[in-house]
């Protein structure tokens, strides 16, 4: 038997996934690693760290599967977009890698906006905010010209792990478009944006399709994971394309919800939606794009009240579930680092709202369950507006659809028929992207067919739907009176 592998790099973790050529899931691992918060709105991550979270997933792995490494086919890495590292001239970083959830930019982002915001959101499809790698640039060009001045190479966080297993320097396309420094329209970096960011060509890595081979491990990437050398490496591309490919989301009007770090209503369609309230990016399926919502804090604001307040969340799950909709009048609204759809707006910050002595820890865990999916209503509404409709089931995917709970929750909340797979795990997702390229798999729809199997169908209660429905009203009038305050207090007004 032979076999594939897809290594995603996440918001906090690494997970690898084995399958073989029949499409069977024989292995999988997780490895977390931290980020660092030392500034506020500051959000950043080691490279060192995800080295380390590679080399011990895969060790692990080929330990859990008795699988012999000269058997794995090839491989291909994933990670979060627009998650960037810059180097000196030896590939060495200069710095700890900016994370997309950083907020430091503001000011740049602002500036951009009113200085180029047109001509930026007609070649790269989105508004300036935070969480590009165009004002993160030149918020270090600004406030680290020592790092600036000596930046030779920018790398996307899924590149430069692969650059440590192969020793080639490139991206892909879908990568390239969350940058802010890429012309949607033209397929390729753009001149004007690089201009702007201070940056060349030279500075930036040579763009790939998703399915190219581009590399194999070396000699001495195999020694410190336990991998073959010269096991064939594909260029991958970017986490949430392969949550929406491994989901089997594959045709137009095809729909994924997902709670991860971020949480995101996305839709396929044939052609991309340029919109301030959506994140637009192509599909790995040529010709397809999957225009998206996003909530900047899902999954993250479980992590976050689990690392702050206790308890795994088997027990956190437990206390919720003895809770009644609404909590009883306690809110969470997920701003943890602002919110993206449908406000865009930085300042914004989470809260708990409407405490009563009578509240339990129980009721603080759900109200984050319901925060969350609240922010995904949001959302769905947002996408409705705009007359991209949610017209069938959707399948969701994300680690939070783990949970038997907040599915439930995530589908009384948005009404729809919510689908689980087996797995729609962004590793999956690389696994089949790289059959894809060595030819076990014809097409993104044969690999769907070999790997994607369904799990469980949760259908949402109308009742519970309709009572969200007036609970959405109050949380959106909670932001409309807090969001002032925040704006006074970040000096927006």
């Amino acid at each position: 038997m032979k076999y594939l592998l897809g290594i995603d790099f996440g918001g906090g973790s690494s997970k690898a996934t084995l399958i073989d050529t029949m499409g069977n899931i024989v292995a999988e691992n997780t490895v977390e690693y931290p980020t660092y918060y030392p500034n506020l709105g500051w959000c950043e991550q080691e490279p060192a760290d995800w080295n380390r979270a590679l080399a011990e997933n895969v060790q692990n792995l080929l330990k859990k599967s008795s699988v012999n490494a000269e058997d794995i086919l090839a491989l291909a890495i994933d990670s979060a977009t627009h998650t960037w590292v810059m180097c000196d001239e030896d590939f060495k970083p200069l710095r700890p890698a900016i994370h997309w959830t950083d907020s430091r930019s503001v000011a740049e982002a602002e500036q951009l906006k009113k200085e180029y915001g047109d001509m930026i959101f007609e070649q790269s499809f989105h508004h300036p905010g935070t969480i590009w790698t165009l004002p993160q640039i030149l918020w270090v060009r600004e406030h680290e010209p020592e790092h600036f001045s000596r930046m030779r190479y920018i790398f996307f966080e899924k590149d430069y792990i692969r650059y440590g297993l192969t020793g080639v320097y490139c991206t892909d396309y879908i990568e390239a478009q969350g940058s802010m420094l890429f012309d949607c329209r033209a397929n390729k970096w753009s001149e004007k944006l690089m201009a702007i960011a201070g940056v060349n060509e030279e500075q930036l890595p040579p763009l790939k399709k998703p399915t190219d081979v581009i590399g194999a491990v070396t000699v001495e990437a195999a020694e410190l994971t336990g991998l073959a050398a010269g096991t064939p490496v594909i260029c991958g591309t970017t986490d949430t394309v392969m949550e929406v490919f491994a989901s089997g989301a594959v045709s137009p009007g095809d729909v994924t919800v997902k709670l991860a770090t971020a949480g995101r209503i996305c839709v396929i369609t044939e052609t991309p939606y340029p919109n301030r309230h959506l994140v637009n990016y192509a599909h790995v399926v040529e010709g397809l794009w999957y225009p998206g919502t996003a909530t900047k804090a899902a999954a993250s604001s479980y992590r976050w009240y689990r690392d702050t307040f206790g308890g795994s969340y088997e027990e956190l799950n437990r206390g919720a579930q003895e809770v009644p909709i609404g909590c009883e009048g306690l809110m969470y609204h997920p701003y943890l680092n602002g919110e993206l759809t449908p406000y865009g707006d930085v300042s914004l910050c989470g809260s708990f709202i409407g405490m009563r002595a009578t509240h339990t820890k129980g009721h603080f865990t759900r109200a984050v369950l319901e925060g969350v999916a609240l922010s995904l209503l949001h959302s769905k509404k947002t996408l409705e507006e705009m007359g991209i409709s949610i017209d069938k089931p959707a399948t969701i995917i994300g680690g939070g659809a783990k949970g038997d709970l907040w599915r439930q929750i995530t589908a009384d909340c948005l009404g729809i028929e919510l689908k689980k797979t087996v797995s729609s795990d962004s590793s999956l997702g690389s696994a089949m992207l790289t059959g894809m390229a060595i030819g076990v798999f014809a097409d993104a729809k044969a690999a769907v067919e070999a790997c994607v199997r369904a799990e469980s169908i949760t259908k949402p209660n109308l009742e519970n739907h309709s009572a969200y429905e007036k609970i959405f009203e109050e949380y959106v009038a909670v932001h409309d009176a807090l969001a002032p305050i925040y704006h006074k207090r970040s000096g927006m007004s």
